[in-house]
């Protein structure tokens, strides 16, 4: 019996910005490369390309599955794989347009996009640029040279274990018991969720001023990236951008305190233990340049994912993990809002973020987009 057919994509994309790679090869002739896996009787109805902005997808675990249910499935990495220091979001829809370029010149029917996780907010921010190029600019205002021709849009979008963007991430995640931007150890005992006199759960006062002490450091360090671009772009023959450190950036109460935002999860992070990935020297957007910031994890990005959804005009499903330990309801709530009438919602009832060690969860959520995906007209 034949089986199907496992083929490496080589795409070539348009270049990007100085030095966003240390290859000098990548740099002057850009590549982003997929693993393609087709039915085993090749038939080009439908494809679909699972992508997230730095993440390696190219073993994701739904591209055989839905290969073995007739859906072509390509796990496609954009420039900044395992990078994500000077990645712009902008480009990262450029690089996905040429995937999605890829296979419509295969000559597959319907193409569609599979947002996982972090993948999500980059699907749904493609499509509303497909449907309608408004990204003229970057954040920090240069030009992005994006053109229609670039986003070729898809027909329909599935998320699962979405997150909502990059920029409310951070928004949720960072830690405002830092005192000091330049010393990880820094704390502001009165604002610390892991210093054990706050007992859980934790009291409404508490977690109203953690909250405010939140937005407040985020705004801090988004208005000193603004000025110290500024700074730099009137200072004649200097650089045009600087990297930077942001200390701290896994402080979610619903970490630990199971009462908020309840599903069916366990006390933790989807990468372990909650406090040692908030001081770890690697996590999210711990180490980044100023225009990075601004287009991935400030206010000023424009890479919302329930903005952007609601944006797009094609069909939406979407998978809730109920045991994810990142996405919670009112996760799941707004891209519901945004969505409308065009998504529905499936919970896989028992699933962690990465499906990891539940394999029959994952033949659960690809038989869903299976059925999904061949509705579609």
């Amino acid at each position: 019996m034949a089986e199907p057919t496992l083929e490496l994509a080589v795409i070539d994309v348009k270049p990007g910005a100085a030095m966003e790679s240390q290859s000098g090869l990548q740099l002057l002739r850009p590549r982003i490369y997929g693993a393609r896996m087709s039915p085993a009787d090749g038939n080009r109805r439908v494809a679909a390309i699972v992508m997230h902005p730095t993440s390696n997808f190219m073993g994701h675990y739904l591209i055989a599955p839905l290969a073995a249910r007739g859906i072509t499935c390509m796990g496609l990495n954009s420039r900044y794989m395992g990078n994500d220091t000077v990645l712009l979001m902008e480009r990262v829809i450029q690089d996905l347009g040429a995937g999605v370029r890829y296979l419509r010149e295969a000559g597959y029917e319907k193409v569609l996009l599979i947002g996982n996780s972090g993948g999500a907010a980059l699907a749904s921010f493609y499509q509303a640029q497909a449907e309608r190029l408004t990204a003229h600019r970057f954040a920090d205002g240069d030009p992005t040279h994006l053109h229609p021709d670039d986003l070729p849009p898809v027909d329909g979008i599935a998320l699962c274990a979405a997150h909502l963007g990059r920029s409310r991430l951070l928004r949720d995640w960072i830690d405002p018991a830092v005192t000091d931007e330049h010393d990880v150890l820094s704390c502001d005992s009165a604002l610390d969720m892991y210093d054990r006199r706050h007992a859980m759960p934790y009291d409404r006062e508490f977690l109203d001023r953690f909250r405010t002490a939140q937005l407040a450091r985020l705004a801090r360090i988004e208005q000193w990236a603004v000025d110290r671009l500024a700074m730099l772009r009137q200072m004649p023959g200097a650089p045009r951008d600087q990297a930077f450190v942001v200390y701290r950036t896994h402080a979610d109460p619903r970490c630990l305190d199971l009462t908020l935002d309840p599903n069916d999860r366990v006390p933790g992070s989807v990468w372990g233990d909650a406090r040692q990935v908030n001081y770890s020297c690697n996590a999210m957007g711990r180490t980044t340049s100023l225009t990075a910031f601004l287009s991935q994890w400030s206010s000023r990005s424009q890479a919302d994912g329930p903005t952007n959804l609601a944006r797009t005009s094609v069909p939406a499903l979407l998978l809730t993990y109920t045991a994810d330990q990142s996405t919670f309801p009112s996760t799941r709530d707004a891209w519901l809002e945004a969505g409308g009438t065009r998504i529905r919602n499936v919970d896989v009832v028992g699933g962690n973020h990465y499906l990891a060690g539940q394999p029959e969860l994952v033949t659960q959520a690809a038989d869903h987009i299976a059925e999904w995906a061949h509705a579609l007209r």
